[in-house]
């Protein structure tokens, strides 16, 4: 049976680690589950930065005036990806 897991290694400094071992605690969680909540929250917010990126690239094209069709917004939405 093959693990549903990945070990993954990287190095902080001694007051990170000390933090981090305090939110553990904190939390009453582990370790592992602490930085998948690290990671989901992480992604939230750059999805947000992306979507306050786009609504702000497309509010100033429809301050020109710009009349843009439901095909038009997505062509431009996907350019950028």
């Amino acid at each position: 049976m093959s693990r549903k897991t990945k070990v993954l290694g990287f190095s902080v400094s001694p007051e990170i680690a000390r933090e981090y071992e305090q939110l553990t605690a904190r939390q009453g969680t582990t370790k592992s589950e602490l930085f998948r909540r690290m990671v989901e929250t992480y992604k939230a917010v750059v999805e947000e930065e992306e979507f306050i990126r786009l609504q702000r690239k497309m509010a100033r094209r429809a301050k020109k005036g710009a009349v843009l069709t439901e095909k038009e917004v997505e062509r431009i939405v996907f350019e950028d990806r």
